[in-house]
């Protein structure tokens, strides 16, 4: 990772966590719709995160880090979902620029979370990375997030995605909800709800 030279835009994604979050939105949100719901759009769900994140449409590059482990080698509520085949060293384009989709998992003694960690911190310390959006476990890591991204200096923007809102806040990132991007990814309407 510490080889990597980052885009200026960022997106790390515990596959993981997000896995978890659509899989338990898809369930609870296909009978209040009263339909079945397709899986989601990985690419819609990757735009709205970065949108959220700051990134305004125009010719970007955004990178994409999803970090996962042995347990979450797929994520199953979105296509395309395999993170060693399909979601490795590839990009596409839209209205936002080019997103580049790499997948790491760790090796050796390390777990996804120190890998996770380790990951913001070298994110947090490059010169390029300038708007960063971070999706943590948040029941796994708890505060330990938050805490490395407070540390970040010269960052233009710096956003961190959950279901719950943070009891602590700080002047260097904001907070959003995942669940609004993760909703739209799945088809959900406004007007469904």
């Amino acid at each position: 990772m510490e080889k990597i030279t980052f885009a200026p835009n960022v997106l790390l994604i515990d596959a993981a966590c997000l896995n978890r979050v659509g899989n338990d939105m898809a369930r609870h949100f296909a009978p209040l719709v009263n339909r079945e719901l397709p899986k989601a759009d990985l690419s819609l769900l990757l735009e709205c995160l970065a949108l959220d994140a700051g990134v305004q449409p125009g010719e970007n590059e955004i990178q994409v880090i999803f970090i996962y482990d042995g347990s979450t080698r797929r994520m199953n509520f979105c296509e395309p979902s395999d993170l060693g085949k399909e979601l490795h060293d590839v990009a596409f384009k839209s209205r936002l620029g080019e997103f580049s989709i790499y997948s790491f998992q760790p090796s050796g003694m390390a777990s996804r979370e120190d890998l996770f960690i380790e990951s913001l911190r070298i994110i947090g310390e490059s010169k390029e990375a300038q708007c960063v959006g971070v999706v943590p476990d948040e029941p796994a890591y708890g505060s330990k997030t938050a805490d490395e991204v407070s540390k970040w200096e010269k960052k233009d923007k710096a956003t961190l995605f959950g279901m719950n809102p943070p009891s602590q806040l700080s002047a260097r990132w904001q907070f959003e909800m995942l669940g609004y991007a993760v909703l739209q990814s799945l088809g959900i309407r406004a007007d469904e709800l």
